[in-house]
């Protein structure tokens, strides 16, 4: 690295930490409506992340010496769940956060807000009563998100990465 990497990670790790208190907030708030515990798994997903997010989780997965785990015979799984459970869990990636809260996002196609939430969630709720007080704003926070990875791969390694740049998070055992 050719960046004082860890002020973009103290950047990366404050995110994440407004992220765990909305998240928090938001639960009690909808804790009737959310179904999700310990042994749900249905988002737990291959993904790729930024390579702010991958650096940061991989230098906190380095200081616990984590064991090499074998990749799932589903492909479009997460390395990282093993027996329903996130291996992961404290240093896990912006999206995953997030999963089964309320997300309203600005939709690609039509200019509109939309609302995105696990189809085991809210099943006996009016989506009337969703706002700004009780969702995620999912932009502001991919926005947040952008901008450290910006500024993190302008200085990495002399440009290896570019802005939207993506790395498949199971690249973190290294095969």
């Amino acid at each position: 690295m050719t960046i004082p990497a860890k002020s973009f990670f103290n950047s990366y790790n404050q995110l994440n930490k407004d992220i765990d208190a909305l998240s928090l907030s938001l639960e009690k708030t909808h804790a009737k409506h959310i179904n999700c515990k310990m042994g749900c798994d249905l988002c737990c997903m291959a993904i790729s992340v930024f390579p702010v997010e991958f650096h940061a989780i991989k230098t906190e997965l380095e200081k616990s010496e984590m064991t090499i785990l074998p990749k799932p015979k589903d492909p479009s799984r997460c390395r990282f769940l093993v027996d329903h459970s996130c291996t992961i869990y404290e240093h896990r990636p912006v999206i995953c956060r997030t999963h089964g809260l309320p997300l309203v996002y600005m939709s690609m196609d039509t200019d509109e807000y939309e609302l995105s939430l696990c189809e085991l969630n809210f099943t006996e709720f009016d989506f009337e009563e969703f706002d700004e007080e009780n969702t995620f704003p999912l932009d502001k926070i991919n926005s947040r998100l952008y901008q450290i990875n910006k500024q993190f791969v302008a200085g990495f390694e002399g440009g290896r990465y570019s802005e939207q740049d993506r790395i498949s998070l199971s690249d973190l055992m290294g095969e």
